[in-house]
């Protein structure tokens, strides 16, 4: 973590986060894990026990390990653990998620009713398109739309392989981590317009949610801010559409029951 991520350099809780969620209207959210630790799992699993307003909980659990089978029976009993992520765009291999070890732990979340987060740079979306093509059963989302160069404008060949990623109809893809691929606190909406066009001709609008990125995105934004550039992208669409996009197609991917209220929180 560089000095000019020194904002993230605290801890940021659930307390913070209820009034952000409060004053953009949304009555839930999906904690999703940063750490390669399985402690960090069993803490956001504690954690949603707390604050009902955490819907889910995508943990970590080493899809590398002879006893990855051990460490899923030990947190899938947890209903509120709806998936796994590892942070592969950090691993110094480009091709790490097709090593055959990682594949045979992934193989294993289908049997658990685990969803899989794909957390990638650009480079990496080839080597994605042919581990889900493996694996036709195991639901996948694709994190900040694969982190596109906003910053410089690029569009190739980022685009084109999205497209690919998005032939599969097991992968959702995340409207979200915009903000900090673009100019940090010097960006425009109009900035994302076209990568979030290029999502949603690909993906459709049954297979796109928002997402936030906090706190990571007070890089670049609040969290209010964050979720404005989708929640006013959206408004070209019918409300049908908008209610997917906004909740409903996050819900139906996770297996998420209808959020309750906020003000019901524990």
């Amino acid at each position: 973590m560089t000095d000019q991520m020194d904002v993230l350099r605290r801890n940021y809780l659930p307390v913070e986060l209820m009034p952000c969620l409060e004053a953009t209207g949304f009555a839930g959210t999906i904690a999703v894990q940063a750490r390669q630790m399985l402690e960090e799992t069993s803490w956001l699993l504690e954690l949603a026990k707390c604050y009902n307003f955490i819907k889910g909980v995508v943990g970590w659990v080493d899809l590398r390990s002879d006893s990855v089978r051990e460490q899923l029976e030990q947190f899938a009993g947890d209903p509120t653990l709806v998936g796994v992520r590892h942070v592969i765009h950090d691993e110094p291999e480009d091709d790490f998620m097709l090593r055959s070890e990682f594949q045979r732990g992934l193989g294993l979340l289908a049997e658990f009713g685990l969803t899989y987060d794909l957390l990638l740079f650009p480079r990496h979306l080839p080597g994605a398109v042919k581990l889900v093509a493996g694996l036709p059963d195991q639901p996948f989302v694709l994190d900040h739309l694969a982190k596109p160069g906003i910053r410089e404008s690029g569009m190739l060949p980022w685009g084109e392989h999205l497209r690919q990623l998005a032939e599969f109809p097991n992968v959702y893809c995340k409207l979200s981590g915009l903000v900090t691929e673009g100019k940090w606190k010097h960006w425009q909406a109009g900035d994302f317009r076209r990568y979030l066009d290029v999502a949603i001709e690909a993906f459709g609008t049954d297979r796109v949610m928002i997402g936030s990125d906090w706190p990571v995105c007070t890089l670049s934004a609040n969290y209010v801010a964050t979720m404005n550039i989708v929640v006013d992208y959206v408004q070209q669409f019918p409300n049908s559409m908008r209610e997917k996009i906004l909740g409903a197609n996050c819900a139906r991917f996770y297996g998420i029951k209808s959020p309750a209220p906020l003000s019901d929180y524990e």
